[in-house]
C-alpha cells in the first residue's frame, strides 16, 4: 500500500543468548493506514510485543533488528539513530504499556507528566502546555481533571492510571500509538470505557493503532483488521470479520475455540494440545505442525505466506488451510 502510513516489511527481530538465538520476531509484513485499527493476536511468546518495540525502537541487547524495513510515512525507522528516534517517540509514534507504571513516574505530579511531554516537542508556553494537559485527561473520561493534575500516580485506581497514559501518549497527537496490551489488567467495565475512548480518539485525530493483545473479544469490537501470530511469524491476516467467522489456520480456530463463550454448555472447553515450540533453534518447516490435527509430512517445509487473489491484506501462511481460496 503506497498509501500506507505504517509499512513493516520481512522484519525480523533476534536476541543473542548464551543458549542460541532466539527469533523473537521472524519475517513479519504488515501495513496500517491513517486512522486504521490493527489487531495483532496471539499467546504469550508469539512475538507481538517485540514487533511492537521494534517499531519504537526499544529493543535492548542482546536483541536487536536483524533484517527488514519499517516505515512511517515513507520515512525508514531501523536506520535512525537513537537522537532522531527519540525525536519521534511520544511525538509523531507514541506506546501504551500494559503497565501504566512504566509510563509515569512515581515522584512526580501528573501535571509536570504530561507538560514535559508537550515541551519535549514544542515550543509553546507552561500554560498553554497546562491547558492541552488538561483537556487531555478530560477527553479520557477522568473526572475533575484540574485536580487530578496536581496529584501523583499511587492517588490513581489501576484505571485511572491507564487512562493517564493513554492521555500522554494521545498528547502531541501522534500518527501512530502502539498499545501493549494496556486493557488486561482492569476490570471489564473500565476495560471497555478504554477502548470506547481509544476508539474515538482514533476516529477524531486519524491516529493509527496497532492493537497488542491476546483477548479476541476486544478485537472483535476495537479492531478493522487482525494480524494472527505464532512462533515469531504472522500466520493469518485479514479484515476483523474475515479472521473471526472464517478462519483460515488452524491456530486461529484453536484460538477461537478456546474462548469459553463459543463453547456449548456443559460441554468440556476446547484447548490447542501442547505448548509453544521455545524460539532457540526452532526446526525449520511450520512451527505449529507439532499440535496441529491437520499436519502432515508436507508440514515439514515451512509454508509460504499465501494471499487471496481478490483481496491483498488476506493471507494465510499454511499447508492444509480451513479455507482454500487460490
Amino acid at each position: 500500500m503506497s498509501d500506507a502510513l505504517l509499512e513493516v516489511d520481512g522484519l525480523r527481530t533476534h536476541f543473542f543468548t548464551k543458549a542460541g538465538v532466539v527469533k523473537a520476531v521472524d519475517d513479519v509484513s504488515f501495513s496500517l493506514a491513517r486512522g486504521e485499527v490493527l489487531g495483532l493476536v496471539g499467546e504469550s511468546g508469539s512475538g507481538k510485543s517485540i514487533t511492537g518495540y521494534s517499531i519504537m525502537g526499544l529493543v535492548d541487547p542482546p536483541g536487536r533488528i536483524v533484517a527488514g524495513s519499517i516505515r512511517l510515512n515513507g520515512m525508514e525507522l531501523t536506520t535512525l539513530d537513537d537522537e532522531s528516534m527519540r525525536s519521534l517517540r511520544g511525538n509523531r509514534v507514541a506506546m501504551i504499556f500494559q503497565d501504566p507504571m512504566m509510563t509515569l513516574n512515581p515522584v512526580l505530579r501528573i501535571d509536570r507528566q504530561m507538560t514535559e511531554a508537550i515541551l519535549a516537542h514544542e515550543n509553546v508556553g507552561e500554560a498553554a502546555a497546562l491547558a492541552r494537559a488538561r483537556d487531555a485527561l478530560a477527553r479520557v473520561g477522568i473526572p475533575s481533571p484540574d485536580e487530578r493534575l496536581k496529584a501523583y500516580p499511587h492517588q490513581f485506581s489501576g484505571g485511572m492510571r491507564q487512562r493517564v497514559a493513554i492521555a500522554i501518549a494521545m498528547l502531541n497527537k501522534p500518527d501512530l500509538i502502539i498499545a501493549d496490551e494496556p486493557t488486561t489488567a482492569l476490570d471489564v467495565t473500565i476495560q471497555g470505557q478504554i477502548l470506547y475512548e481509544v476508539q474515538k480518539l482514533a476516529r477524531e485525530t486519524g491516529t493509527a493503532l496497532v492493537w497488542i493483545t491476546h483477548d479476541l473479544s476486544v478485537v472483535a469490537g476495537l479492531a478493522d483488521r487482525v494480524c494472527v501470530m505464532y512462533a515469531g511469524r504472522i500466520v493469518e491476516q485479514g479484515t476483523t470479520g474475515q479472521v473471526l467467522d472464517t478462519p483460515a489456520h488452524p491456530y486461529t480456530q484453536g484460538l477461537l475455540d478456546s474462548v469459553p463463550s463459543r463453547n456449548v454448555r456443559g460441554a468440556r472447553l476446547k484447548q490447542i494440545p501442547g505448548m509453544t515450540p521455545s524460539l532457540i533453534g526452532l526446526p525449520p518447516g511450520c512451527a505449529f505442525r507439532e499440535r496441529c490435527s491437520r499436519a502432515d509430512a508436507e508440514c515439514a517445509e515451512a509454508p509460504a505466506m499465501v494471499v487471496a487473489m481478490d483481496d491483498p491484506l488476506r493471507g494465510r501462511r499454511c499447508h492444509h488451510p480451513l479455507v482454500a481460496w487460490n
